[in-house]
């Protein structure tokens, strides 16, 4: 009964167009995929999102898989600068570092799920399938 009146109402809204002024209005809903995400911490990732917190950790996978591209094209392209391969190597070097000092500090290092939560965003980052 209590369904049968909510959608009612929704359905009276719709036609008077109180909907019509919402951001994304008639967009397609971006729906948010946490299967990748381990159950343990999705609520943790979800409230963190919102807030617009992005962990570090995600951010050093991020800048980890851009510097792993750009040394392929590096070292893909014809005409690559041996010292510009160099720095990007160093850069990745030093944040590959720091991530993985912030596990240790966190105790994360030897967190099986957080491992597998890590591979697949390295997997998602780095264009693997979604």
């Amino acid at each position: 009964m209590l369904s049968w009146l909510a959608e009612q109402r929704i359905q009276e809204a719709m036609r008077n167009g109180e909907f019509a002024d919402l951001p994304g209005h008639g967009k397609p809903l971006e729906l948010e995929d946490l299967s990748g995400v381990p159950e343990e911490l999705r609520m943790s990732f979800k409230i963190m999102k919102n807030a617009g917190l992005v962990p570090e950790e995600l951010t050093l996978r991020a800048e980890c898989v851009s510097l792993e591209e750009l040394i392929a094209a590096c070292m893909n392209s014809g005409n690559s600068d041996p010292a510009e391969q160099k720095s990007l190597e160093s850069r990745l070097s030093v944040k590959r570092m720091r991530l993985q000092q912030l596990l240790r500090e966190r105790g994360l290092e030897s967190s099986s799920v957080f491992t597998e939560y890590g591979d697949e965003i390295h997997r998602r980052l780095a264009g693997g399938e979604i």
